[in-house]
């Protein structure tokens, strides 16, 4: 069977599979990340991870510590809480990162952790960023980081893969930023929603790694769980040329043991030729569920929002408008690398920064502003007027100095604009390229580096038809049962979030009991849900089920009330996520989803459909009535879970 990119990589990482079995999308399989990396978030990992039982890290060389996020903040507590981590990291062997180093996801490429054709992890949405470099990187969430320091190990269901071809050549004065920003204007409706992207065609070969990097990061503010490039020349020659500079900084600063001959444990030069020899790719006939293409000269500069990432206008266009800045930011994991500093320094050379105008400049790591250092670029930018800040997260999170006041408005080489991420929920965020950024500073208002024709964009989108293939027949394990069945419940809303599940107020009762959950489950979405589920039931809900918030209960208090099961046409990974991770089954039947929206329609929340139905996990089929549905595989991975109640009591079994 053929298999794309990230099918073939999963299947290098993927652990227990039956003899001969091939990886493919839909597939719950057990995986073991090559890394995993956490943040400041390390602070709430670490109890979880002692809460299961743990006392030792599995494998040290696979996890990473950096801190990052609130690198601003030096009071007493942050302080405490940044040893604290350092200390677990000391006692542990686990290679760690100090507030100052720079971002995690840059030094993640930096240092060689995600290294092309491996799988790494973080739990952070931006690990995303890794498939710049054809390393398929995904988030997780913390419990999934805590399993994998206790066990080397967990899941992952292997979504979707969409084809994104690139062709054609950007003009000069375009770059990578506008690439996605183009692609999450012009492809809006949640067409890449919990897929993985694969980059492919002649255009790739144009792109630097940077512009690679910036694109694949933000494909998560796209809706994607993985954007991967192939590893192709551009690749080596980075690897290489990072090899050799870390050759002649030397080993100073690597927490980790170097090999015996004194080089980078994993940045040399045998395992870059070893990585050239046989690059990872693409079948050539593989399946991919969405074939998307984007003609890469008919790219303008474009800004997005205000406070979202899926709008998108001309920088022209803003410009015409006389649209004043107050704030300007080239900060972030996306876009404050060399290259990206480079240019805004061009733009800023000889000027200042307009009166009125804040222009917050920190690069993506300390290595990145000693080499901007170097190249006189950052001098030309603090001789502008920029006011510079740690290498770190800082305002693109909201943390920090520089933050967004009421009623101003804010241009930023970040990657994410939601209303108030920023700061005030009253000002406006946009999102740009560094040179537009720079320009805009300068400026006073939205302002382009040099003129630029704007054309029409031309892209395109094709949904292919999945081959049927042979029937799969599915081994259950001991106490998983073969079937369930149950009555449906329908309950229509798209989108439906996490406080409408679970409400809000309840999240943080510490001792609210399962009992209580049960009882306000979905009490947000209908009152009346409650007096018409029975225990057993299965609720069917629409598409994007559980987005919004990453609170667990709305995943338990379904659990807690006793239903089997949530069938949606498509969940919220990060619910997905949560609700496996406590033993309750989650599972995608678009189909069905459509077929009682037909019957049933939406003009009522909760409606009692009286039909039943069977799912038949052996052969991976739900059964309604006469009709029957497909549905992806509950691999073992995801059947261990249920059956051992949760991911904790997992992890317990095997420590």
């Amino acid at each position: 069977m053929s298999q794309n990119l990230v099918e073939k990589i999963v299947q290098h990482f993927a652990l227990g599979l039956e003899p001969g079995q091939k990886v493919k999308s839909g597939d719950f399989v057990s995986i073991a990340p090559a890394h995993v990396m956490t943040h400041d978030n390390s602070g709430a990992v670490i109890p979880k991870f002692q809460s299961i039982g743990a006392a030792k890290v599995a494998n040290p060389r696979q996890v990473v510590f950096t801190l990052d996020h609130n690198v601003q903040d030096t009071s007493d507590e942050n302080l405490a809480k940044y040893a604290k981590i350092k200390q677990f990291a000391a006692d542990q062997g686990i290679d760690f990162y100090p507030a100052g180093r720079g971002i995690g996801h840059q030094i993640m490429c930096e240092e060689g952790y995600a290294f092309p054709g491996t799988m790494v992890v973080a739990s952070d949405s931006h690990s995303n960023m890794y498939g710049g470099l054809g390393c398929l990187g995904t988030p997780v969430v913390r419990t999934d980081a805590a399993a994998i320091w206790a066990t080397g190990r967990t899941w992952w269901q292997v979504p979707p893969v969409a084809r994104v071809e690139l062709v054609g050549k950007l003009r000069p004065g375009v770059t990578g930023k506008d690439v996605i920003v183009t692609l999450c204007g012009v492809f809006n409706n949640d067409e890449v929603l919990n897929h993985a992207v694969e980059f492919v065609g002649e255009g790739v070969a144009g792109l630097s790694v940077d512009d690679r990097l910036t694109i694949a990061n933000m494909t998560t503010e796209w809706g994607a769980l993985v954007g991967l490039f192939p590893v192709d020349e551009v690749t080596l020659t980075w690897l290489k040329n990072r090899a050799a500079f870390i050759a002649k900084r030397g080993l100073e600063g690597v927490p980790s043991d170097a090999d015996g001959d004194g080089s980078h444990p994993r940045l040399n030069a045998k395992r870059i030729d070893e990585l050239a020899a046989s690059p990872p790719k693409a079948d050539t006939d593989a399946f991919y569920a969405k074939e998307l293409t984007l003609d890469l000269s008919t790219v303008s500069p474009y800004v997005s929002g205000p406070n979202h990432v899926k709008v998108m206008t001309t920088v022209e266009e803003m410009r015409k408008e006389g649209r004043r800045v107050n704030k300007a930011y080239l900060v972030s994991c996306v876009n404050s690398r060399v290259d990206d500093l480079a240019a805004a320094a061009k733009v800023v050379k000889g000027k200042k920064v307009a009166e009125g105008v804040e222009f917050y400049i920190a690069a993506a790591s300390k290595e990145v502003q000693d080499e901007s250092e170097n190249r006189g670029d950052w001098q030309a930018l603090v001789d502008a007027g920029a006011i510079v800040l740690p290498p770190g997260c800082g305002p693109c999170i909201g943390l920090g100095k520089g933050l967004l006041q009421d009623g101003e408005v804010g241009i930023s080489a970040t990657n994410r604009n939601f209303k108030g991420r920023m700061g005030s929920r009253d000002a406006e965020a946009y999102l740009a390229s560094p040179a537009v950024v720079a320009a805009s500073a300068v400026a006073g208002h939205f302002e382009l580096p040099s003129e630029i024709e704007v054309v029409d964009t031309k892209a395109d989108i094709r949904i292919t038809a999945k081959p049927t293939g042979d029937k799969p027949m599915v081994k259950t394990i001991d106490g998983f049962p073969e079937t369930i069945t149950g009555t449906l419940v329908w309950c229509h809303q798209d989108n439906l979030n996490t406080d409408g599940i679970y409400p809000g107020k309840y999240t943080y009762i510490d001792d609210f009991t399962p009992e209580q959950q049960a009882e306000v489950v979905m009490e947000n979405y209908d009152p009346q849900f409650g007096k018409i589920v029975h225990k057993g039931d299965i609720v069917v809900g629409g598409f994007n089920f559980g987005t919004g918030s990453s609170r667990e209960q709305a995943a338990t208090a379904f659990k807690h009330r006793g239903l089997a099961m949530v069938i949606a046409g498509s969940f919220s990974q990060t619910y997905k996520r949560n609700a496996i991770n406590n033993g309750f089954l989650v599972i995608e039947c678009p189909d069905l989803v459509k077929d009682l929206s037909k019957q049933f329609g939406n003009e009522e929340l909760t409606i009692r459909t009286e039909l039943e139905a069977t799912i038949d996990f052996r052969e991976a089929k739900l059964m309604v009535q006469s009709k029957s549905y497909h549905i992806s595989p509950v691999g073992t991975a995801a059947q261990e879970l249920i059956v051992e109640d949760g991911l904790q009591n997992w992890v317990k079994a095997r420590l």
